[in-house]
């Protein structure tokens, strides 16, 4: 039987505190860190690899997280996720993004319908879609081809996408997978929506509304924006929109859109990258095939989530050791790092997947916890980090842990040979630096160039940034974040954190407002 119980009543967390503390700079320097960094590696999906070589832990530690996942049943509490149960306990709801990649246990049947089947049904009809588009049989009024694709969506709707587009689309051009270029319209501020029409012909643009519940604020302005843009240009909106919502909105059955692809509400936004949030755009852009691959390494992560043994659950071991850094080593923040420029926006999309999810001060109960929860999340490809923020990295006065993501092979294969290297290897041969500085530090006499070391971090290598290494790397984070929540008591699945801030601006543009309120809205003539 699952039972859900704080972080700070369990016996495992307790033990932790009892184990001696891993001096970094010293396991990890001679050939003691040849030695950890060959064996503290766990095998991923398409290729990749999880490596904590560089991490406070040691066989004592390991062994008390072990333990901590099994009494707080990370392994159980997965299974009823995926098995259907109501695990959103604030809106009371089930928890399905896993199900749009792939069937891990019992049919789930909710409102009366199969959601494999469900997800599956949407999936096809946007590949239809969007091969018709490739095809030439769905066009604009003048029968010509749609040559972009633009996405209107905010939070999840947006930054989850934004990201997977960017991380694909040199590999796409590379192997002749790219279809049509796609934009994103997310902020309300006018200037956004104004940036991206200016810098596409809007006749030969196919536009993406996306949002669930058909009312949100910030994305029907926006349409209402490319609306106005496209009667401007003596064109049909209602033949360049589509929208994705769920099938109960007001968008769902509406003549404004050539067509609607459904999502629900078992789906938060920020999880929503393998529904027809990420469909619809993804395959408009890259074809059917790639966003069927970037599943397909989704799927293969989440079969590894399900391992029992933390050792070879990539997911759940580096879920565990940051519960470890957050509660136990008292470190406030994680900076995600990506050596690879594809992964720019990977980091902004990690920031709300980890800070909306387990963001919280109450457990799953409403009662308020008394302990650490979600940890600060920020971060920038390498190498351009290294020449920003990477000084309070190495010698500022907290310590943050790092996660790093690198890869072999770049993604188009074109390089330069300057000073005996390329650039690829120049970028690999950064991150190796970094981990190793890091971790080890430096001692000098002169205060100011002294490194302390004993900074952690983790990596995850992979040959290359294709599809399926993608999915994959999403989907470990995705779970991640579940197991953390899992292990504070922790609700990850709803958001009330960013509804207050709704409501007040509804009522300064109602103009019923007083105090602060009212002296905000002057300030700001509104």
């Amino acid at each position: 039987m699952v039972t859900w119980n704080n972080l700070d009543t369990l016996a495992s967390y307790q033990a932790l505190f009892e184990a001696d503390h891993v001096n970094l700079a010293e396991v990890m320097s001679g050939e003691n860190g040849a030695d950890r960094v060959k064996n503290y590696t766990v095998s991923m999906a398409a290729g990749l690899s999880y490596n904590y070589a560089a991490k406070q832990v040691d066989d004592d530690v390991l062994a008390a997280l072990a333990e901590l996942a099994r009494e707080a049943q990370l392994t159980e509490k997965y299974k009823e996720l995926y098995n259907g149960a109501v695990i959103n306990t604030g809106e009371k709801r089930l928890v399905l993004h896993q199900l749009t990649r792939g069937q891990l246990g019992d049919a789930v049947v909710a409102d009366g319908v199969d959601k494999r089947a469900f997800y599956v049904e949407q999936q096809n009809k946007i590949a239809d879609f969007a091969n018709k588009v490739h095809a030439g049989e769905i066009t604009n009024a003048a029968g010509e081809k749609f040559t972009t694709v633009v996405q209107i969506g905010i939070g999840g709707s947006d930054l989850g996408p934004r990201a997977m587009y960017l991380a694909l689309e040199n590999w796409a051009k590379k192997n002749d997978l790219f279809k049509m270029e796609a934009k994103f319209i997310s902020n309300v501020d006018p200037d956004d929506a104004a940036a991206v029409l200016n810098s596409i012909d809007v006749a030969h643009s196919i536009f993406v509304l996306v949002s669930k519940s058909g009312t949100t604020l910030e994305t029907l302005t926006n349409e209402s924006f490319v609306r106005d843009a496209l009667a401007n240009a003596g064109l049909d909106a209602s033949k360049h929109m589509i929208a994705v919502t769920s099938e109960t909105s007001p968008l769902a059955k509406s003549d404004d859109y050539l067509a609607a692809f459904f999502m629900d509400d078992y789906i938060g936004g920020r999880f929503s990258s393998t529904s027809a949030v990420g469909g619809a755009v993804l395959s408009l852009a890259f074809g059917p095939e790639v966003f069927a691959q970037f599943l397909e390494g989704a799927a293969e992560e989440d079969r590894l989530s399900m391992n029992e043994d933390i050792l070879k659950n990539p997911e759940m071991l580096d879920a565990l050791i940051g519960v470890y850094e957050r509660n136990v080593l008292g470190y406030p923040a994680t900076a995600v790092l990506p050596y690879s420029q594809a992964l720019s926006r990977f980091p902004a999309h990690l920031q709300q997947l980890d800070m909306e999810s387990n963001g919280k001060s109450v457990n799953r109960f409403g009662e308020p916890v008394s302990y650490p929860t979600g940890p600060v999340i920020f971060g920038e490809p390498g190498t351009n980090g290294q020449h920003s923020f990477y000084q309070l990295l190495h010698q500022g006065t907290d310590i943050v842990p790092l996660q790093f993501v690198g890869f072999k092979n770049s993604q188009i294969g074109m390089d330069v040979l300057i000073q005996d290297s390329t650039s690829q290897q120049k970028l690999c041969a950064n991150v190796a630096a970094q981990i190793v500085a890091f971790a080890c530090g430096k001692a000098d006499e002169n205060r100011n160039k002294n490194f302390e070391g004993g900074r952690p971090s983790s990596i995850i290598v992979g040959d290359q940034l294709d599809p399926k290494a993608l999915g994959a790397l999403l989907a470990h984070f995705e779970n991640k974040i579940m197991f953390q929540g899992f292990v504070w008591n922790l609700n990850s699945f709803d958001q009330e954190g960013v509804q207050l801030g709704k409501v007040l601006a509804k009522r300064v543009l109602a103009h019923d407002t007083d105090g602060a309120l009212k002296a905000y809205s002057d300030l700001l003539n509104i």
